[in-house]
Protein backbone atom coordinates (compact mmCIF):
# COMPACT_ATOMS: atom_id res chain seq x y z
CA UNK A 1 0.00 0.00 0.00
CA UNK A 2 2.83 2.44 0.63
CA UNK A 3 4.67 0.99 -2.46
CA UNK A 4 5.12 3.50 -5.44
CA UNK A 5 5.18 -0.28 -7.85
CA UNK A 6 1.50 -0.52 -7.11
CA UNK A 7 0.03 -3.15 -8.85
CA UNK A 8 -2.70 -2.84 -11.54
CA UNK A 9 -5.22 -4.06 -9.18
CA UNK A 10 -4.19 -1.92 -6.26
CA UNK A 11 -4.39 1.13 -8.15
CA UNK A 12 -7.40 0.20 -9.72
CA UNK A 13 -8.91 -0.54 -6.29
CA UNK A 14 -7.27 3.15 -5.00
CA UNK A 15 -9.06 4.66 -7.78
CA UNK A 16 -12.32 3.25 -7.32
CA UNK A 17 -11.77 4.55 -3.66
CA UNK A 18 -10.87 7.88 -4.19
CA UNK A 19 -13.46 8.44 -6.81
CA UNK A 20 -16.11 7.84 -4.35
CA UNK A 21 -14.79 10.00 -1.50
CA UNK A 22 -14.52 12.43 -4.20
CA UNK A 23 -17.94 11.61 -6.00
CA UNK A 24 -19.06 12.39 -1.68
CA UNK A 25 -17.53 15.52 -1.54
CA UNK A 26 -18.42 17.04 -5.16
CA UNK A 27 -22.24 16.18 -4.42
CA UNK A 28 -22.23 17.16 -0.98
CA UNK A 29 -20.05 20.81 -0.30
CA UNK A 30 -21.64 22.94 -2.53
CA UNK A 31 -25.18 21.59 -1.19
CA UNK A 32 -24.16 21.69 2.20
CA UNK A 33 -22.66 25.58 1.23
CA UNK A 34 -25.47 26.32 -0.22
CA UNK A 35 -27.80 25.23 2.69
CA UNK A 36 -25.59 27.63 4.80
CA UNK A 37 -26.68 30.45 2.48
CA UNK A 38 -30.40 29.78 2.40
CA UNK A 39 -30.45 29.40 5.87
CA UNK A 40 -29.46 32.98 6.51
CA UNK A 41 -25.35 32.34 6.80
CA UNK A 42 -23.23 35.32 5.00
CA UNK A 43 -19.89 35.32 6.17
CA UNK A 44 -17.94 34.68 2.60
CA UNK A 45 -14.43 34.35 4.42
CA UNK A 46 -15.79 31.41 6.64
CA UNK A 47 -17.69 29.79 4.21
CA UNK A 48 -14.16 29.69 2.80
CA UNK A 49 -12.47 28.61 5.45
CA UNK A 50 -14.83 25.77 5.68
CA UNK A 51 -13.81 24.00 2.42
CA UNK A 52 -10.50 23.49 3.90
CA UNK A 53 -11.20 23.86 7.81
CA UNK A 54 -11.32 20.04 8.35
CA UNK A 55 -7.41 19.47 7.65
CA UNK A 56 -7.08 17.85 10.61
CA UNK A 57 -8.99 14.80 9.40
CA UNK A 58 -6.13 13.46 7.29
CA UNK A 59 -4.12 12.52 10.04
CA UNK A 60 -6.53 10.30 11.01
CA UNK A 61 -5.85 8.12 7.50
CA UNK A 62 -1.32 9.24 8.14
CA UNK A 63 -1.69 7.94 11.84
CA UNK A 64 -2.63 4.61 10.67
CA UNK A 65 -0.27 4.38 7.43
CA UNK A 66 2.62 5.34 10.24
CA UNK A 67 1.90 2.56 12.37
CA UNK A 68 1.70 0.25 9.02
CA UNK A 69 4.96 1.60 8.33
CA UNK A 70 6.40 1.50 12.19
CA UNK A 71 5.09 -2.35 12.30
CA UNK A 72 7.06 -3.07 8.68
CA UNK A 73 10.01 -1.06 9.24
CA UNK A 74 10.05 -0.63 13.06
CA UNK A 75 12.21 2.56 14.40
CA UNK A 76 13.44 3.27 11.06
CA UNK A 77 10.37 4.63 9.77
CA UNK A 78 9.63 8.20 9.64
CA UNK A 79 6.67 10.23 10.71
CA UNK A 80 6.89 12.44 7.57
CA UNK A 81 7.95 11.83 4.26
CA UNK A 82 7.70 15.13 3.06
CA UNK A 83 10.66 16.99 1.76
CA UNK A 84 11.26 20.68 2.19
CA UNK A 85 10.70 21.35 -1.73
CA UNK A 86 7.60 19.66 -1.83
CA UNK A 87 6.42 21.11 1.48
CA UNK A 88 7.43 24.58 -0.19
CA UNK A 89 5.54 23.96 -3.41
CA UNK A 90 2.52 22.44 -1.66
CA UNK A 91 2.18 25.29 0.95
CA UNK A 92 2.51 27.95 -2.15
CA UNK A 93 -0.62 25.72 -4.11
CA UNK A 94 -2.41 26.25 -0.69
CA UNK A 95 -2.40 29.79 -0.93
CA UNK A 96 -3.76 29.58 -4.33
CA UNK A 97 -6.46 27.00 -3.20
CA UNK A 98 -7.65 29.58 -0.08
CA UNK A 99 -7.82 32.54 -2.84
CA UNK A 100 -9.44 29.67 -5.50
CA UNK A 101 -11.93 28.99 -1.90
CA UNK A 102 -12.69 32.87 -1.33
CA UNK A 103 -13.66 33.25 -5.45
CA UNK A 104 -15.83 30.90 -5.30
CA UNK A 105 -17.79 31.18 -1.83
CA UNK A 106 -18.35 34.84 -2.89
CA UNK A 107 -19.46 33.66 -6.16
CA UNK A 108 -21.54 31.23 -4.14
CA UNK A 109 -22.86 33.92 -1.89
CA UNK A 110 -24.62 35.94 -4.99
CA UNK A 111 -25.50 33.25 -7.70
CA UNK A 112 -27.88 30.52 -7.71
CA UNK A 113 -26.67 26.66 -7.13
CA UNK A 114 -27.37 25.74 -10.92
CA UNK A 115 -24.33 28.40 -11.31
CA UNK A 116 -21.63 25.62 -10.13
CA UNK A 117 -22.56 23.76 -13.47
CA UNK A 118 -20.65 26.64 -15.18
CA UNK A 119 -18.06 26.70 -12.76
CA UNK A 120 -17.23 22.65 -13.20
CA UNK A 121 -17.77 23.20 -17.06
CA UNK A 122 -15.18 26.20 -16.98
CA UNK A 123 -12.69 24.23 -14.44
CA UNK A 124 -12.78 20.68 -16.81
CA UNK A 125 -11.67 23.01 -20.14
CA UNK A 126 -8.63 25.36 -17.79
CA UNK A 127 -8.34 21.79 -16.23
CA UNK A 128 -7.45 20.29 -19.48
CA UNK A 129 -5.57 23.46 -20.82
CA UNK A 130 -3.43 23.33 -18.04
CA UNK A 131 -2.66 19.47 -18.12
CA UNK A 132 -1.60 19.80 -21.93
CA UNK A 133 0.57 23.23 -21.00
CA UNK A 134 2.34 22.51 -17.28
CA UNK A 135 2.31 18.14 -17.61
CA UNK A 136 2.15 17.56 -21.47
CA UNK A 137 -1.03 15.69 -20.80
CA UNK A 138 -1.02 14.21 -24.42
CA UNK A 139 -4.57 14.40 -25.67
CA UNK A 140 -6.99 11.25 -26.95
CA UNK A 141 -9.73 11.18 -29.58
CA UNK A 142 -11.68 9.81 -26.57
CA UNK A 143 -10.47 12.09 -24.39
CA UNK A 144 -10.74 15.35 -26.35
CA UNK A 145 -14.65 14.09 -27.46
CA UNK A 146 -15.14 13.55 -23.15
CA UNK A 147 -13.86 17.21 -22.31
CA UNK A 148 -16.27 18.76 -25.29
CA UNK A 149 -19.17 16.54 -24.27
CA UNK A 150 -18.94 17.04 -20.50
CA UNK A 151 -17.92 21.06 -21.19
CA UNK A 152 -21.36 21.67 -23.62
CA UNK A 153 -23.25 19.56 -21.19
CA UNK A 154 -22.42 21.32 -17.75
CA UNK A 155 -22.48 24.65 -19.73
CA UNK A 156 -26.40 24.24 -20.59
CA UNK A 157 -27.31 23.90 -16.63
CA UNK A 158 -25.81 27.04 -16.37
CA UNK A 159 -27.96 28.97 -19.41
CA UNK A 160 -31.12 29.57 -17.19
CA UNK A 161 -29.11 31.02 -14.24
CA UNK A 162 -29.83 34.44 -15.85
CA UNK A 163 -33.40 33.94 -15.31
CA UNK A 164 -32.63 32.53 -11.37
CA UNK A 165 -31.18 35.59 -10.11
CA UNK A 166 -31.55 35.09 -5.95
CA UNK A 167 -33.64 38.06 -4.45
CA UNK A 168 -32.37 40.31 -2.84
CA UNK A 169 -29.28 40.04 -5.01
CA UNK A 170 -28.57 43.26 -7.50
CA UNK A 171 -27.70 42.77 -11.19
CA UNK A 172 -24.21 44.23 -10.48
CA UNK A 173 -23.21 41.76 -7.84
CA UNK A 174 -24.87 39.03 -9.71
CA UNK A 175 -22.50 39.76 -12.73
CA UNK A 176 -19.61 40.37 -10.01
CA UNK A 177 -20.74 36.98 -8.74
CA UNK A 178 -20.51 35.57 -12.11
CA UNK A 179 -16.78 36.98 -12.75
CA UNK A 180 -15.83 35.26 -9.47
CA UNK A 181 -17.16 32.08 -10.72
CA UNK A 182 -14.80 32.26 -13.45
CA UNK A 183 -11.95 32.83 -12.02
CA UNK A 184 -12.44 30.47 -9.42
CA UNK A 185 -12.92 28.04 -11.87
CA UNK A 186 -9.71 29.23 -13.76
CA UNK A 187 -7.43 29.01 -10.97
CA UNK A 188 -8.55 25.14 -9.98
CA UNK A 189 -7.89 24.48 -13.44
CA UNK A 190 -4.26 25.60 -13.01
CA UNK A 191 -3.98 24.19 -9.30
CA UNK A 192 -5.16 20.38 -10.61
CA UNK A 193 -2.67 19.97 -13.18
CA UNK A 194 0.42 21.57 -11.08
CA UNK A 195 -0.32 19.02 -7.99
CA UNK A 196 0.50 16.24 -10.92
CA UNK A 197 3.39 18.50 -11.72
CA UNK A 198 4.69 18.16 -8.42
CA UNK A 199 4.38 14.38 -8.37
CA UNK A 200 6.24 14.20 -11.68
CA UNK A 201 9.15 16.45 -10.07
CA UNK A 202 9.00 14.64 -6.34
CA UNK A 203 12.88 13.18 -6.26
CA UNK A 204 11.25 10.09 -4.31
CA UNK A 205 8.39 7.71 -4.28
CA UNK A 206 5.25 9.11 -4.59
CA UNK A 207 3.49 7.15 -1.75
CA UNK A 208 -0.10 7.10 -0.46
CA UNK A 209 1.60 8.79 2.58
CA UNK A 210 3.00 11.29 1.01
CA UNK A 211 0.37 12.28 -1.34
CA UNK A 212 -1.76 12.72 2.27
CA UNK A 213 0.86 14.81 3.53
CA UNK A 214 0.68 17.02 0.08
CA UNK A 215 -3.00 17.43 0.70
CA UNK A 216 -3.22 18.36 4.35
CA UNK A 217 0.18 21.27 3.61
CA UNK A 218 -2.38 22.36 0.62
CA UNK A 219 -5.32 22.41 3.17
CA UNK A 220 -3.69 23.74 6.13
CA UNK A 221 -2.00 26.41 3.81
CA UNK A 222 -5.58 27.50 2.27
CA UNK A 223 -7.07 27.45 6.28
CA UNK A 224 -4.25 29.74 7.20
CA UNK A 225 -5.19 32.18 4.05
CA UNK A 226 -8.64 32.06 5.11
CA UNK A 227 -8.51 32.67 8.93
CA UNK A 228 -6.30 36.02 7.96
CA UNK A 229 -9.31 36.75 6.01
CA UNK A 230 -11.56 36.33 9.10
CA UNK A 231 -9.99 38.02 11.69
CA UNK A 232 -9.56 41.20 8.96
CA UNK A 233 -13.49 40.55 8.61
CA UNK A 234 -14.42 39.84 12.33
CA UNK A 235 -16.04 36.82 11.45
CA UNK A 236 -15.16 35.00 14.56
CA UNK A 237 -16.75 37.09 16.72
CA UNK A 238 -19.92 37.47 14.41
CA UNK A 239 -20.27 33.18 14.36
CA UNK A 240 -22.13 33.13 17.48
CA UNK A 241 -24.63 35.78 16.72
CA UNK A 242 -25.17 34.40 13.04
CA UNK A 243 -25.87 30.73 14.72
CA UNK A 244 -28.64 32.79 17.05
CA UNK A 245 -30.42 33.75 14.17
CA UNK A 246 -30.09 30.90 11.66
CA UNK A 247 -33.09 29.71 10.05
CA UNK A 248 -33.05 26.48 10.70
CA UNK A 249 -31.45 26.81 14.51
CA UNK A 250 -28.72 27.69 16.21
CA UNK A 251 -27.99 23.89 16.79
CA UNK A 252 -28.46 23.14 13.02
CA UNK A 253 -26.96 25.99 12.00
CA UNK A 254 -23.29 23.67 13.82
CA UNK A 255 -24.50 20.68 12.40
CA UNK A 256 -24.23 22.16 9.03
CA UNK A 257 -20.52 23.87 9.50
CA UNK A 258 -19.74 20.67 10.78
CA UNK A 259 -20.49 18.54 7.63
CA UNK A 260 -19.38 21.17 5.58
CA UNK A 261 -16.05 21.16 6.56
CA UNK A 262 -16.12 17.53 6.19
CA UNK A 263 -17.48 17.13 2.88
CA UNK A 264 -15.09 19.49 1.28
CA UNK A 265 -12.60 17.57 3.16
CA UNK A 266 -13.61 14.68 0.92
CA UNK A 267 -13.24 16.38 -2.33
CA UNK A 268 -9.69 17.99 -1.61
CA UNK A 269 -8.79 14.24 -0.66
CA UNK A 270 -10.77 12.58 -3.41
CA UNK A 271 -9.25 14.86 -6.56
CA UNK A 272 -5.82 14.59 -5.19
CA UNK A 273 -5.89 10.66 -4.56
CA UNK A 274 -7.39 10.44 -8.37
CA UNK A 275 -4.18 12.46 -9.75
CA UNK A 276 -2.51 10.36 -7.83
CA UNK A 277 -3.94 7.16 -9.34
CA UNK A 278 -4.36 8.80 -12.99
CA UNK A 279 -4.33 12.31 -13.81
CA UNK A 280 -5.25 15.60 -12.87
CA UNK A 281 -8.04 15.73 -16.63
CA UNK A 282 -9.35 12.01 -15.27
CA UNK A 283 -9.91 13.98 -11.91
CA UNK A 284 -11.42 17.09 -13.76
CA UNK A 285 -13.80 14.65 -15.67
CA UNK A 286 -15.02 13.01 -12.34
CA UNK A 287 -15.75 16.02 -10.78
CA UNK A 288 -17.97 17.03 -14.39
CA UNK A 289 -19.48 13.90 -14.44
CA UNK A 290 -21.13 14.09 -11.11
CA UNK A 291 -22.64 17.73 -11.80
CA UNK A 292 -25.69 15.93 -12.89
CA UNK A 293 -26.33 14.32 -9.55
CA UNK A 294 -25.66 17.89 -7.56
CA UNK A 295 -28.10 19.12 -9.86
CA UNK A 296 -30.39 15.95 -9.23
CA UNK A 297 -29.06 16.82 -5.52
CA UNK A 298 -30.71 20.57 -5.29
CA UNK A 299 -34.09 19.72 -7.38
CA UNK A 300 -34.66 16.78 -4.74
CA UNK A 301 -33.55 19.56 -1.63
CA UNK A 302 -33.76 23.36 -2.84
CA UNK A 303 -36.79 22.19 -4.73
CA UNK A 304 -35.31 23.79 -8.20
CA UNK A 305 -37.04 22.81 -11.51
CA UNK A 306 -35.54 20.30 -13.92
CA UNK A 307 -35.34 21.64 -17.05
CA UNK A 308 -35.11 20.35 -20.59
CA UNK A 309 -31.45 21.82 -20.43
CA UNK A 310 -30.88 19.58 -17.28
CA UNK A 311 -32.07 16.78 -19.36
CA UNK A 312 -29.71 17.11 -22.07
CA UNK A 313 -27.24 17.84 -19.99
CA UNK A 314 -27.47 14.63 -17.98
CA UNK A 315 -27.21 12.64 -21.59
CA UNK A 316 -24.26 14.15 -22.39
CA UNK A 317 -22.10 13.78 -19.45
CA UNK A 318 -22.94 10.31 -18.69
CA UNK A 319 -22.17 10.06 -23.03
CA UNK A 320 -18.70 11.87 -21.72
CA UNK A 321 -17.79 9.21 -19.40
CA UNK A 322 -18.19 6.71 -21.35
CA UNK A 323 -15.86 7.91 -24.02
CA UNK A 324 -12.90 8.91 -21.71
CA UNK A 325 -13.28 5.50 -19.78
CA UNK A 326 -13.56 3.65 -23.12
CA UNK A 327 -10.40 5.45 -24.19
CA UNK A 328 -8.88 4.18 -21.38
CA UNK A 329 -9.66 0.93 -21.68
CA UNK A 330 -8.22 0.94 -24.80
CA UNK A 331 -5.22 2.76 -23.84
CA UNK A 332 -4.88 0.13 -21.24
CA UNK A 333 -5.71 -2.72 -23.91
CA UNK A 334 -2.92 -1.26 -26.14
CA UNK A 335 0.08 -1.42 -23.16
CA UNK A 336 -1.42 -4.57 -22.19
CA UNK A 337 -0.67 -6.41 -25.41
CA UNK A 338 2.62 -4.13 -26.15
CA UNK A 339 4.36 -5.79 -22.72
CA UNK A 340 3.22 -9.12 -23.38
CA UNK A 341 5.05 -8.86 -26.66
CA UNK A 342 8.34 -7.42 -24.99
CA UNK A 343 8.18 -10.29 -22.43
CA UNK A 344 7.65 -13.24 -25.29
CA UNK A 345 10.83 -11.71 -27.59
CA UNK A 346 13.23 -13.34 -25.40
CA UNK A 347 11.56 -16.57 -25.11
CA UNK A 348 11.49 -16.41 -29.47
CA UNK A 349 15.14 -16.12 -29.68
CA UNK A 350 15.81 -18.54 -27.00
CA UNK A 351 13.92 -21.35 -28.98
CA UNK A 352 16.19 -20.20 -32.27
Amino acid sequence: MEDKGLSTKMRRILLLINCLILAVGVCGGPLMMRLYYVGGGSRVWFSSWLQTGGWPLTLIPLAILYFYRRKSKGADAKVCLITPQIFIASFVLGVGTGIDDFLYSWGGSKLPVSTSSLLLAAQLGFTAVGAFFIVKLKFTPYSINAVILLTVGAVLLGIRSNGDKPAGVTSKAYVLGFIMTLLAAALYGIILPSIELIYLKAKQAITVTLVLEIQMVMCFAATTFCTIGMVANKDFQAISREAIQFNLGEARYYTVIIWTAILWQCFFVGAVGVIYCSSALMSGVIIAVLLPVTEVLAIVFFSEKFSGEKGVSLFLSLWGFVSYFYGEFRLMKKQKNKRSETEMTPTEIESV
